[in-house]
């Protein structure tokens, strides 16, 4: 079903998918985060990726994506998103943002992590704290019967509290479900109380980018890997959630988002 200018509306059973996508995603995220260090290269975490998510019953939805050629999207230090992995091996002080997706029965999850390889500098380590934080202010500023706009709002509000970071525009979250990537867009930044009303049945990724430096951003000869045009770090967090009647679930997490609701009151619900 659709409606609310071509938003796919989801039923409990094929929410109960997103979910199985969804923990198979998060796992497969935590399993990458505990396997890099120094010395690993990023093509032996696609392996890694590529081996749970079969192994549990998924399909990789990024391999093959527009001819995109991996299940993962590596991306170190200036990459913001999309990097492609490749034989570079880890070092000391890297800052590696992991994107992952699968499917099940046709029905799609996808999230990302950013992770400070070994020992990181501290401002490093802090502007992925405040990347990690306002995918959480954004997700609990979400409620039934409000705007898209209010996740969107409540992410660069968290963001622009904590110092002067860059705030991505270019890149922004979108609807899920039977694809992908679908209607709405979420951007990171603007007001609250615009775009489409959030109503039980969507199902939403939010993906908040930002950079030590610039917004702006340039695409490599790859034609697919983002990095910074001034060379700053970046950090990148993603997760896809969706709304009931007693409260958000986050898809990919592998608590349904409890831990990192419950410092805003918010108790997670339950897909029916």
């Amino acid at each position: 079903m659709f409606r609310q200018r071509g938003i796919e509306i989801k039923n409990a059973a094929q929410l109960s998918s997103m979910r199985a996508a969804g923990l198979i995603v998060g796992e497969a995220l935590q399993l990458l985060a505990e396997a890099a260090a120094p010395g690993v290269t990023t093509k032996e975490l696609d392996a890694m990726a590529e081996s749970h998510i079969r192994d549990r019953g998924g399909v990789p939805n990024f391999l093959g994506y527009h001819g995109y050629p991996a299940t993962i999207c590596a991306s170190v230090n200036d990459r913001v998103v999309h990097g492609i992995p490749d034989d570079y091996a880890l070092g000391s002080g890297d800052v590696l943002s992991i994107d992952c997706g699968c499917s099940v029965d046709g029905w799609h999850g996808d999230a990302a992590v950013t992770i400070g390889v070994d020992d990181v500098a501290p401002e490093c380590q802090r502007l992925i704290d405040v990347c990690a934080g306002s995918l959480w202010a954004g997700l609990a500023a979400a409620r039934l019967g409000g705007r898209v706009s209010d996740i969107s709002h409540a992410v660069e509000s968290y963001v622009r509290a904590r110092g002067e970071y860059g705030v991505l525009e270019d890149y922004v979250g979108h609807g899920i479900g039977s694809a992908m990537h679908m209607a709405p867009s979420v951007p990171n930044y603007g007001p609250a109380g615009k775009g489409p009303t959030l109503v039980q049945g969507m199902a939403l990724a939010v993906e908040p980018m930002i950079t030590l430096g610039t917004i702006d951003t340039i695409v490599l000869g790859d034609e697919w890997t983002v990095a910074t045009a001034d060379g700053s770090r970046s950090a990148h967090f993603e997760h896809s959630f969706t709304l009931t009647p007693t409260g958000p679930v986050v898809l990919t997490a592998l608590d349904g988002g409890a831990a990192g609701l419950e410092p805003y009151g918010i108790s997670i619900g339950r897909i029916a």
